[in-house]
């Protein structure tokens, strides 16, 4: 259906959000899953892309609902302001 399914999740080869480069034409569906077992392996493996959200310290696990809203106001200052 044309669009590229990015999931949220730390996986080798993701790409850290504050150096992916969103292209307005690009149709997105974005996946998120908790924060005791993140996005199933399957779906990670069916993915375009893997993003990351950069996080220091030991804990790398945010609520889905942050990481959301992390990942949504990224994608929309990428979209409004290009």
């Amino acid at each position: 259906m044309g669009y590229l399914i990015v999931v949220v999740e730390q996986t080798e080869g993701s790409v850290l959000l504050s150096e992916y480069q969103y292209d307005n034409n690009e149709k997105l569906a974005v996946v998120f899953g908790n924060e005791v077992n993140g996005v199933q392996q399957q779906i990670v493996n069916m993915a375009d892309l893997c993003i990351e959200i950069p996080q220091l310290g030991t804990k790398h696990s945010l609520n889905v609902s942050v990481s959301a809203g992390i990942i949504i106001w990224s994608l929309f200052k990428e979209f409004k302001w290009k």
